[in-house]
């Protein structure tokens, strides 16, 4: 069964600032090791979970310390009111059929 390595982000916006939150958080360049990212926003847009998938605990870690995250973060801090984070490893569970 394979493994996942997961990093979910959970944060609070100010109110009206989905839009400007949204330009800001996309990744430049793309991280290396990253493999797959979904976003799910709150029905009133203030909060928004980010899960992305990474081919290992290393590869996170290293995009996490760059510098263009912190430029990302930096730029997405306007926004932000409270920020929840963690990694971790798991797998894709089966649903039974019918």
């Amino acid at each position: 069964m394979e493994e996942h390595f997961v990093w979910v982000t959970t944060r609070r916006l100010q109110s009206g600032a989905l839009e400007e939150f949204e330009r800001a958080w996309r990744p430049t360049p793309y991280p290396h090791g990253l493999r797959r990212a979904f976003a799910y926003w709150s029905e009133d847009g203030q909060e928004i979970t980010g899960v992305s998938f990474w081919d290992s605990r290393e590869t996170c870690d290293s995009w996490r310390a760059s510098e263009p995250e912190a430029q990302r973060r930096a730029a997405m801090a306007p926004y932000v009111v409270e920020e929840r984070e963690g990694f971790y490893r798991g797998r894709e569970l089966t649903i039974p059929q019918g």
